[in-house]
Order: structure tokens, then sequence, then C-alpha cells
């Protein structure tokens, strides 16, 4: 047996011993891991809060994709072959717990991934609500509506993420994919959220722009630093209506190597498309977009979210630059997304809808290119923690130059996806 799915298995048993004396599991301050969460973005706020001891709460989520996709391309460059049948079923383990008033930690770590065979931790961080481990009641009407969050943690940029699947928690993604070009982060940092009773809401934070930590000099630095700010309006205007509209910046200067679009090692949802028939590995971000920024990124992104009874629109407006390191001038990308469901039923426990995606890049050869994909998808909520849904994807790729793998390219077909979240 592997030495490291031991240790997992020895961990969930002491944190399941653990887990008996947190007999309430929603903490205070915390976005729910099941149908509950749904259309929650940055952890509610709620600033009377009962800490009666270390509380502990372990979750987690698994998923298994049933995908009957096909695949074509120009012919240039023979696709490998794909077929209908079962994905490799992926899980996450996640550990709450509140240590303080106001205080509490998170820890998520994928225990399988696409990406990797192995346990490997995602990222965690400290969620500081009160400063009374500080001296009672210090500054207290600041941090009735401030949040700071500091750890090696998921970057607060843009809304899409708080909707996309993480892994296998994929219960908050109406869909099966996610967007083609994944805007998706972990780097070491400090966010510092603050929330209006009317509405408004503004962060400020800074990383040091790095997913691999290390200490090794580059060009005479170790690295630089990642500037992040959103600023927004998030209310319940009536019983029925609530609208958001947020609008986000994630900024660097020079960074040995930035993974804005390529730091999801879980994977694409979408296995085994558009590849080379002679690769010898699984290019496991297949189906996605990756620009190659890798220093001197500017991104901004803008997310408009209605929800008027049971209709819900969301959407996502990209605009970025950046350069690799062997390029002395910036490129532009462009990439748009929207969607539409409805919700009904038992407490909103079914829904159907559709979300169309497009990305409009430069590449480094010079060539202007675009990718748009459309998803027809439908979703039921069995119970708050098991979902099951499915969706009808069609992808293309536009302007790719002659003998390049991706011209004329195009994957589509159906796929269906069972997510438990607890």
């Amino acid at each position: 047996m592997n030495t490291n799915f031991k240790k997992s298995i020895l961990l969930v048993a002491i944190l399941t011993g653990f887990g008996f004396y947190a007999q309430n599991r929603d903490l205070n301050n915390y976005r729910l891991p099941d149908q509950r969460g749904l259309n929650v973005f940055e952890s509610p706020k709620d600033s009377v809060t009962n800490f009666d001891g270390v509380q502990v709460r372990i979750g987690g989520a698994s998923t298994l994709q049933f995908q009957a996709l096909d695949n074509e391309n120009s012919g240039a460059i023979p696709l490998g072959k794909i077929g209908s049948n079962f994905n490799l079923a992926t899980a996450n383990l996640d550990l709450d717990v509140v240590l303080a008033e106001g205080v509490r930690m998170h820890l998520r770590t994928y225990l399988s991934s696409r990406h990797h065979n192995n346990t490997y931790v995602k990222g965690g961080y400290f969620q500081i609500d009160k400063l009374d481990f500080i001296s009672k009641g210090f500054l207290e009407d600041f941090m009735s509506h401030a949040t700071i969050k500091i750890g090696h943690m998921e970057n607060n940029y843009g809304d899409a993420h708080f909707r996309r699947s993480d892994n296998a928690q994929a219960i908050y993604n109406p869909f099966v994919g996610n967007l083609i070009m994944d805007s998706f982060t972990t780097e070491v940092g400090a966010e510092l959220l603050y929330r209006t009773d009317s509405g408004f809401l503004g962060m400020i934070g800074f990383s040091n722009g790095k997913l691999n930590q290390n200490v090794k000099e580059s060009n005479g630095t170790t690295g630089g630093a990642a500037f992040l700010a959103k600023i927004g309006y998030d209310k319940q205007i009536t019983d029925d209506f609530r609208f958001r509209l947020t609008g986000s910046l994630y900024n660097t200067g020079y960074a040995p190597s930035v993974y804005l679009y390529t730091a999801d090692r879980a994977g694409s949802r979408y296995y085994s498309v558009m590849e080379d028939a002679t690769a010898t590995s699984d290019n496991f971000r297949s189906g996605r977009f990756d620009p190659g920024f890798k220093n001197k990124i500017t991104a901004v992104m803008i997310n408009p979210f209605i929800k008027y009874g049971g209709l819900e629109a969301f959407g996502t407006v990209e605009l970025t630059s950046g350069r690799s390191l062997a390029e002395s001038s910036r490129r532009q990308t462009q990439q748009y997304a929207g969607e539409i469901l409805y919700r009904f039923g038992n407490s909103e426990n079914l829904y159907f809808g559709g979300r169309y995606n497009t990305v409009n890049a430069e590449l480094a050869s010079g060539d202007d290119v675009n990718i748009n994909r459309f998803q027809l998808g439908a979703g039921w909520f069995m119970t708050k923690n098991i979902l099951m849904k499915a969706e009808y994807v069609v992808q293309k790729y536009k302007d790719y130059p002659a003998g390049n793998l991706l011209e004329d390219g195009k994957f589509n077909g159906l796929i269906a996806e069972a997510v438990i979240s607890f």
C-alpha cells in the first residue's frame, strides 16, 4: 500500500475522532460546502460568535464523471482517439478549526486528483473576524465589517473562482467544466476585506506572486509581489431580487514565473481532448487555454450577478496582458462568459441553463486566435450534499495557423458528474 495513502487513512481516522466532539458543523463566518453555499461569494460576515473552546469540523468532497466526448482537427497533426468511459474519481479533505473567538483555520488537501497520484495539500489560511485575542473588544467597530485572511491560499481575484470546481469540490459549479481561461492561483499573502451595511465592499491584498514557494534567487532576487484589489456592491434588494457587481485587479511586477492561468494542479474536467496522438504523457489541463503570461501580468475581471426568484445570471469580463520571460513586449487577451440558470422545485433543488464562453488572444507567435465554448447543463440536488449534473459541451478553435495541433479544432459531447460534498 502506498505510504502516502496509509498516512491519509490515518489522518482521516484521527480527525474523524476529533469530529465527534463537534456536534454543530455550521461554523460562524463560514461558507457551507453543500447546497446552502450556492451563490455565497466571500465567507459571510456575522460578528455574533459564540466561542466555547476549539471546534474542529471535518469535511470533504468526492466526484466522479462519465465522459462521452469526441474531438477533431484539420488532420495535419493526428489527435489521440478517445471514447466513452468513467474518469478518475477525485476527492478532497477539508479541515476547519475554530481556534479562538472570531479566528478560524482552513486547510484543504487533495486526496486524489487528475494531475497527482499522491495526496498533497492545496493550501490553507487563517481567517480573522475579531481581534479579541489581542484584547476584548479591540477595534470592535472596525472588525464588525472587516475580515482578514493570511496564508498560502486561493487568491480572491474576481468572482468566477467562487463558482468553479476545485478538484472534488464541484457543488458550487452548475456546469461540469470551468472557464476556458481558468483564473486561479494559490500564493502566500494576506487580504483585508471590508463590507458595509449598505452593500458596498472593498478588498486589498498582497502576495509574493509565487505558486511554488522557495528561497532560490533568480536575476538577483527571490521574487516580486502581486497586488490584488476588489471593489463591488452586493445587496439583497427585495426578498426575490439580489444584485451583485464587482471589479477585481491582479497585478505583478517582476516575478520568476506567475501561474495565474496554470496554477490549478487538479486538472481539467475534459479528459484527453485535443491531445497529440504521439504524446507520451497526459495534458492534465486539456481543453483550457493558457496565454503564456509568466511575468508582469495585469488582469482585470468584472463580474455581474443577478438572481430574481429562480432566475439567475452570472457574467465574466476579463481583460489581461502580460508576457513570457523570453518576450520583451506585452500581449493582450480577453475572455467573456455569460451563464443563465433557472432553479426550481423543492428548495430550488433542480436547475437547467446554459453558458457561453469565448477567449480572444494574441499568441507569442503573433497569431490572433479565438476559442469559444457552449455548455448546456442541468442538475438535481438529491439532498443538500448530493448533486447529479450533466452537460452537453461544444468547444471550437478558430484562426490557429496551418500545421498547429488546434487548427480547425473541436471537441463536443456529453459529460455527467456526481458530486458529494459535506
